[in-house]
């Protein structure tokens, strides 16, 4: 299996944090590739002014969907590897409690209300800035987390287990007292994203779920790309005894085909929850996305 299709592969049967890891690498691949040619003068075209979140309004209204786009941009390699790897951490910590339709209306709507913290903020005190980055979305996944629940214990390295809240203290206070020293924009959107964690888990303890208006909409773009199933013509057949023995030894045969496949499916499923994508052996991975075809 070659490597693209071993990325297919993994892209499939990945959950929504690790589709959201793939989309952040490619996008940011594009992005790096434009402001190169940028750089080089072979145009003279920003790319970062169309996906950028700027906090002058009158640019934003003309650009609204930056919104939307900032969360999927980076500003340089460490500043996505370092994300990426806090998303994968976080959305594994998350998806423990809740649905992966959950995880993506938590890191969608987190990321919108942290770029309107950004606006509002920026608004008030009468300064000009941009912001990228999913950081913000991220937070909003931290600390729904750590709210939901904030006794977990969580094995760092060279620490040892400390609980989840602790965690996402530390990382509130380091937002916190870097506001009047630099990236001001980015650290309001991460406090913002934060704050949007926490509402969502009250909101969800008092019977509101959030974020399922993000997955109305993740059914709609699903159901776009989900081929209608034809209702075939009714076709009236006289049936023998004979006929039937052969179909019910037939279908019996094809049931039993059925099982043996799932059964060898759920248990690369488990090996792959245990141990991970690349424990599979050659042959596993084959068969996955041969399967996934």
């Amino acid at each position: 299996m070659s490597i693209l299709e071993d990325l297919k592969v993994q892209y499939k049967i990945g959950g929504v944090a690790q589709k959201l890891i793939f989309w952040n690498i490619g996008i940011f691949v594009v992005t790096a590739l434009l402001q190169l040619l940028y750089i080089t003068e072979v145009w003279s075209f920003d790319c970062y002014d169309l996906v950028a979140l700027h906090s002058d309004l009158s640019y934003f209204i003309k650009t609204p969907w930056t919104i939307f786009t900032y969360m999927f941009v980076h500003a340089g390699f460490l500043h996505l590897l370092f994300n990426m790897l806090v998303l994968h951490f976080t959305g594994r910590i998350f998806t423990t409690f809740f649905t992966q339709r959950q995880l993506l209306g938590v890191f969608i709507l987190g990321g919108l209300f942290s770029g309107f913290v950004f606006l509002l903020s920026y608004a008030l005190l009468g300064a000009s800035s941009i912001v990228v980055g999913a950081s913000g979305a991220i937070m909003a996944v931290m600390l729904a987390t750590a709210t939901y629940a904030p006794e977990m214990q969580v094995r760092l390295l060279l620490i040892g287990n400390v609980k989840l809240i602790w965690i996402a203290i530390v990382i509130l206070f380091l937002d916190l007292i870097q506001l009047p020293v630099s990236n001001t924009g980015g650290h309001l959107a991460h406090l913002g994203g934060a704050l949007f964690g926490y509402i969502y888990i009250k909101s969800l303890k008092g019977g509101v779920d959030l974020s399922k208006g993000i997955s109305k909409i993740q059914d709609f773009f699903e159901n776009l790309s989900t081929p209608k199933k034809k209702t075939p013509f009714k076709t009236v057949y006289k049936n023998t005894t004979t006929n039937k023995s052969t179909a019910s030894r037939s279908s019996s045969t094809t049931d039993k085909d059925k099982s043996v496949e799932q059964k060898k499916i759920d248990e690369i499923l488990d090996k792959i929850s245990q141990s991970g994508y690349d424990s599979l052996t050659k042959e596993e991975k084959d068969f996955l996305f041969k399967v996934g075809k």
